[in-house]
């Protein structure tokens, strides 16, 4: 079976509110991070039918700080797809007056588990543009330094 990343495609927003925030008054690093987390893992469960479980954080980027009352929207896409694995970007952004901010992207890599809680097997993604293709081939370039940390390891 193929999907497309549409199929799976999540939004999810939240008012930011005082207890979202750091002592800084800005978004808590580590509430965006569960945040991202939630939005990765009903993506994947979306793609593969699976219940899911965060294999890795690859790459998580802060752009601009969020700020009280902001609202923030997270979405997710699947990027890249494996036997039992999938690779899902997460953006978030910031919305203030009508304006929207990209204040982050994360990868993270989340595998499919059966009832028995081994890896399942997941649909292969169709890659029906050039962003497509790109995102898979950035993808893949991710996976290999992966593996590369874990060999040094």
């Amino acid at each position: 079976m193929t999907k497309r990343w549409q199929d799976s495609y999540t939004e999810q927003v939240q008012i930011l509110m005082p207890e979202h925030i750091n002592g800084a008054n800005r978004l808590f690093g580590g509430k965006l991070l569960a945040w991202i987390d939630v939005v990765a893992a009903v993506t994947a469960r979306r793609h593969s039918g699976y219940d899911v479980t965060t294999a890795c954080v690859d790459h998580l980027q802060f752009l601009a700080p969020a700020h009280m009352n902001d609202t923030v929207l997270l979405t997710g896409r699947v990027t890249w797809t494996g036997r039992t694995s999938m690779e899902v970007r997460v953006d978030t952004y910031t919305e203030t007056k009508g304006i929207r901010k990209h204040v982050n992207r994360a990868y993270l890599v989340m595998v499919a588990i059966d009832e028995n809680e081994n890896p399942a097997p997941v649909p292969s993604l169709l890659l029906e543009t050039q962003e497509d293709r790109i995102e898979w081939q950035e993808a893949e370039k991710r996976k290999q330094e992966r593996s590369k940390k874990r060999a040094e390891a």
